[in-house]
């Protein structure tokens, strides 16, 4: 595991100015001189390594403090650290306001991606994506443009596994005029490679679906303090065990699907099924993302950008007027179209 975060880290070797890690350039940036320093050593190709997992013998894994400011929402409940100074009053996650505190005890990443995305790129790809939404109000993307942006790395497992599956379900065939439900079974292999689970119940789905397409193992760095300079960090807070639960729930959905097409039937429902597990290997890691927070009449909402290849996703208002044109402007054709059809002797 890589070494425990030093401020020293931080500090330029030309000025001895603060250094905060600069998507632009993928290098810690002075902030007073431009010195650029880079983050990249002989093992970076080992921050992909995975670790194995066996419920039988391994021992739990140690908490460890963490030396950084702690900012902790008093909204949603969200702690975040920074390893430099941070003039941010509000939470990354929900724009709360928040109690600044210092020490933070969790367990310590494996690995991160950094940020590729820099903060203005995000900005520009969250202003395509508002003028993109259809039906959205015509002062929105003015709105966006004046949005909070947090540069943030959100916690995630990542878990290989392989799993036998026996199950047991039903389908329905089609006999003359009559619908017959039947019953099947059979048994079934899976391999899950680099399941992305979140690590946190603050990762919700628009910032866990931002994330899901882009990530790329090979793209893992060794954690450092360099790479969190100037953003925020949600650290590891659940155990192994709380995280093996977490995948269990997210990979219900996919082990029945699975099933549904193993079956080759249409109508399978009343699914049940048994997997053994085995061969679980795990890492603990950060994923970067932007997150704009905006208030639009009143109601706060966000868009989020994946901070590796930039992939918006967001929350958005819709313009009652420009929703009610529409709906007029479908009806004036549906009508168009009876009339026509009905001279033609259609209808």
């Amino acid at each position: 595991m890589a070494a425990p975060v030093i401020q020293s880290e931080l500090q330029c070797a030309t000025c001895a100015g603060q250094c905060v890690y600069d998507p632009a350039v993928q290098a810690l940036k002075c902030a007073s001189c431009g010195n650029v320093t880079s983050l990249e050593t002989a093992d970076d190709d080992a921050a992909a390594e995975e670790f194995p997992f066996d419920p039988l013998v391994s021992a739990p894994e140690a908490q460890i403090d963490f030396d950084s400011i702690v900012h902790r929402c008093e909204t949603c409940g969200g702690s975040v650290t920074f390893v430099a100074q941070s003039l941010s009053t509000r939470c990354s996650y929900c724009d709360g306001p928040v109690v600044v505190e210092t020490k933070d005890r969790g367990y310590e990443p494996m690995a991160l991606i950094p940020f590729r995305v820099p903060e203005q790129g995000a900005q520009t790809l969250a202003q395509a994506w508002v003028r993109k939404r259809i039906a959205a109000p015509s002062d929105l993307a003015g709105v966006v443009a004046n949005a909070r942006v947090a540069g943030l790395y959100v916690p995630f497992w990542t878990f290989d596994s392989d799993e036998l599956i026996q199950y047991w379900a039903s389908y329905r065939v089609r006999r003359n005029k009559r619908t017959e439900t039947r019953q099947t079974s059979g048994v079934l292999r899976m391999r899950f490679d680099d399941m992305l689970v979140p690590a946190s119940h603050h990762v919700t789905p628009l910032i866990r679906d931002g994330i899901l397409h882009d990530f790329y193992p090979e793209r893992l760095r060794p954690y450092r303090a360099g790479y969190l300079s100037g953003f925020a960090a949600e650290q590891h807070h659940q155990t192994l065990s709380e995280g093996l639960e977490r995948k269990g729930n997210e990979k219900a959905l996919l082990i029945r699907n699975r099933i549904k097409g193993h079956v080759k039937k249409s109508g399978v429902h009343n699914i049940r099924y048994h997997t053994d597990t085995s061969g679980i290997h795990y890492r603990r890691i950060l994923l970067p993302v932007w997150i704009l927070h905006y208030e639009y009449n009143g109601r706060a909402k966000k868009v989020v950008v994946c901070g590796i290849e930039g992939r918006a996703y967001g929350e958005r208002p819709y313009s009652a007027w420009k929703l009610a044109g529409y709906a007029a402007v479908l009806t004036t054709l549906a009508v168009g179209l009876g009339l026509a059809w009905g001279a033609a002797g259609l209808i």
